[in-house]
């Protein structure tokens, strides 16, 4: 089920800083105090989500990340140790069992690079979380840079 698609996300969430290598373990557990909170923030829409800073390299072993939720309009007031986030633009996006997030980056990873779709380091990667009968699904959107071809005839 990969993607190409526009999206805007209005997000109100917390922001965390970590070693790229703890994030498995790190995340579930900011993204569960951060829900504790989740009746503070007018407008919700109840899905969690997660922003993360592109890794830039070997060398870049830490990042930042926002767990959050998606609201329904920018918020004016915030809840003490929360921001509001607005992101636009071209994703690529896949949908999958949270037990198979590492195959379907590569998966959409791969197909994106098939379609002419690249990554771009300059935007948050993003993840929807949704609970369904068998458990957890994740959603995933990579921010892409459309390579457009111009050729002229002479």
């Amino acid at each position: 089920m990969n993607r190409r698609i526009n999206k805007v996300f209005q997000v109100v969430g917390m922001k965390n800083k970590g070693l790229y290598s703890n994030f498995g373990s790190e995340v579930p557990i900011n993204a569960q105090r951060f829900m504790s909170r989740i009746d503070e923030i007018k407008n919700h829409l109840g899905v969690e989500v997660s922003l993360f800073e592109p890794k830039k390299g070997d060398d870049h072993k830490e990042g930042h990340y926002f767990v959050g939720v998606l609201v329904k309009d920018k918020i004016d007031e915030v809840p003490a140790g929360m921001e509001y986030i607005e992101i636009s633009g071209e994703y690529v996006s896949t949908r999958g069992s949270m037990t198979d997030v590492s195959d379907l980056y590569t998966s959409l990873q791969k197909w994106s690079n098939e379609q002419g779709y690249y990554p771009t380091q300059k935007s948050y990667f993003i993840e929807m979380y949704h609970q369904v009968e068998e458990g957890e699904e994740v959603e995933i959107y990579l921010p892409i840079i459309i390579n457009n071809i111009i050729s002229k005839e002479n």
